[in-house]
């Protein structure tokens, strides 16, 4: 039986495909002003790396912000429930699991095997959020990477009081002409979108081992502040963070399909 989830975030959109629940593809992309066209696209040559056809779908479920705009997907599922199913099939009996996207943080309370026991989002500012460092990284002149990298770097421990993506970039601006070196800079914006996404984890409380999801798990500086922001000593990342939604998706549409 083949499957497949789409995660159709506010930027990106991720396609997984599943065979018998085991992944056999993926693609990415983004979503852009033609959603729908681009989830199609991105189905189709996810389906092409695994061999497949259209017609070989047994059942499509969407995820992400945009799942509404998903038209042939046969069912929608919400975020917090696709993480909380991709986080667990990724890591079985993990019960707290964070999830952070381009514009939107969640962290979400399971009981090991993905059902959903409480859930806390922060979706009305993106100073928590991937799309956070996008920006940031640019007002410094740094690749994404190099921002990540950077911020490794340093032990000093400078707060940025701003709450919002425009005046944070104020804040970065005005620290470079007093001299602060980047690398601080950089680890004081990872502290800052630690510390958000860490209220939220604590709202639905930290119990037993930390899962982190989304694109930004990718951003060892981001995963470094949270862990310490939690007093965690390691928080569980898998390889690829950013494809856990759209496969908690192909879980559930499998299931569907058998149930």
């Amino acid at each position: 039986m083949v499957t497949a989830g789409i995660d159709a975030g506010n930027k990106n959109i991720r396609v997984v495909i599943l065979r018998d629940g085991e992944l056999v593809a993926r693609a990415a992309g983004t979503g852009g002003f033609e959603q729908c066209a681009v989830a199609r696209q991105l189905l189709d040559r996810a389906l092409a790396q695994a061999g497949f056809d259209r017609g070989a779908v047994a059942h499509v479920t969407a995820t992400g912000a945009g799942r509404g705009v998903v038209a042939f997907a046969d069912s929608r599922l919400t975020d917090v429930t696709a993480a909380a199913r991709g986080g667990n099939h990724l890591f079985p009996g993990a019960t707290t699991i964070v999830d952070v996207g381009a514009e939107e943080s969640r962290a979400v309370k399971t009981d090991g095997r993905g059902r959903v026991l409480d859930s806390a989002v922060n979706e009305k500012c993106a100073a928590g959020s991937g799309g956070f460092t996008e920006s940031m990284a640019r007002a410094l002149g740094m690749s994404l990477r190099e921002f990540a990298t950077r911020s490794l770097e340093s032990t000093a421990r400078i707060p940025m009081n701003a709450q919002c993506t425009v005046f944070a970039e104020s804040e970065v601006v005005s620290l470079i002409h007093q001299g602060v070196d980047p690398k601080d800079i950089a680890r004081a914006v990872h502290d800052a979108i630690a510390s958000r996404v860490a209220s939220l984890v604590r709202r639905v409380k930290v119990e037993g081992d930390v899962v982190v999801l989304g694109g930004l798990a990718h951003n060892a500086g981001f995963v470094r502040c949270l862990g310490e922001n939690l007093e965690v000593d390691a928080l569980r990342v898998p390889e690829h963070p950013e494809y856990a939604a759209a496969l908690g998706a192909a879980l559930v549409a499998a299931g569907r399909v058998s149930g």
